[in-house]
């Protein structure tokens, strides 16, 4: 596996690739890599003839420096992963001077109000942050696929909107959320969680399909209160939100027909912050 730090090294390697006819996809991630991740660099391998992974902890998508701080990492043991799909892909891994060159600090995107609702709402310039550093390794990359999780539904739908809006030659790929058996979605923050505390988080999911079985029924109103009543339940969960959005513009509640729908979820459980959605169609 071939590994770089330096900007203009992976250029000129991937430069040389596609001089050669190769397909390039790309897989961007903050490491402490899962089987989540796992399942997007497979499904990149297996659609392109040559694939890079990238390791970067973006600092300008954190609101909490703590949070940054403690932000799990093992770079070894992400390294090894990687080598375990396959020994073929190219890892990314720069530090923040190489990709930010100067002051850290987020750009501005037209993000078409996408940024408006649920996380928008809770984390500040999150979403510039992220729109910042993926413009930027796009920039660098130059992928012809670029591979997303739908956990992070909101983002991806960012991230979808930004390759419009700047004319990246990127075809964004949408890949399905990875679950553990007991349906809790696979996440990097999931180390922070104890066993006992893990499944307490189960019960983020069992919302999402109790949103899914009633939401022919019940009106998203009653959805979301019957919910916040379900998770009340369990001191361990902080519920931060609970929405029903149209997929497309993200915007919550509008229910009309012949639009596609997700609900979404936040929640601190014991102290730990995740997210998840569900489709419900």
């Amino acid at each position: 596996m071939l590994i770089f730090s330096n900007i203009l090294q992976i250029q000129n390697h991937l430069t040389k690739l596609k001089s050669e006819g190769s397909i390039i996809g790309f897989v961007p991630t903050m490491g402490a890599l899962h089987d989540g991740h796992l399942s997007l660099i497979k499904k990149s391998i297996s659609e392109n003839d040559s694939t890079v992974v990238s390791i970067f902890v973006n600092p300008t998508q954190f609101d909490d420096s703590n949070d940054l701080l403690t932000y799990p990492k093992d770079i070894e043991k992400d390294i090894a992963l990687i080598k375990s799909i396959s020994e073929n892909t190219v890892l990314f891994k720069p530090d923040s001077y190489e990709i930010y060159s100067g002051e850290i600090k987020s750009d501005e995107f037209n993000l078409n109000g996408l940024d408006k609702y649920m996380e928008g709402e809770c984390r500040g310039n999150h979403f510039q942050g992220v729109a910042t550093v993926v413009n930027k390794l796009l920039s660098i990359v130059k992928p012809d696929h670029v591979y997303f999780g739908e956990k992070d539904f909101q983002q991806l739908r960012i991230i979808e909107n930004l390759v419009l809006d700047q004319k990246f030659d990127t075809k964004v790929v949408r890949c399905k959320t990875v679950r553990s058996s007991d349906g809790l979605a696979l996440s990097s923050r999931n180390k922070k969680l104890s066993f006992s505390s893990a499944k307490i988080a189960t019960n983020l999911f069992k919302a999402l399909n109790f949103a899914k079985e009633k939401f022919n029924t019940l009106d998203a109103i009653e959805i979301e209160k019957k919910v916040i009543e379900q998770l009340s339940a369990h001191s361990e969960i902080q519920l931060e939100y609970f929405a029903i959005a149209d997929e497309e513009t993200l915007e919550p509640l509008l229910i009309k027909k012949n639009k596609k729908y997700r609900a979404f979820i936040a929640a601190y459980v014991s102290g730990v912050r995740l997210i998840d959605n569900k489709k419900l169609y």
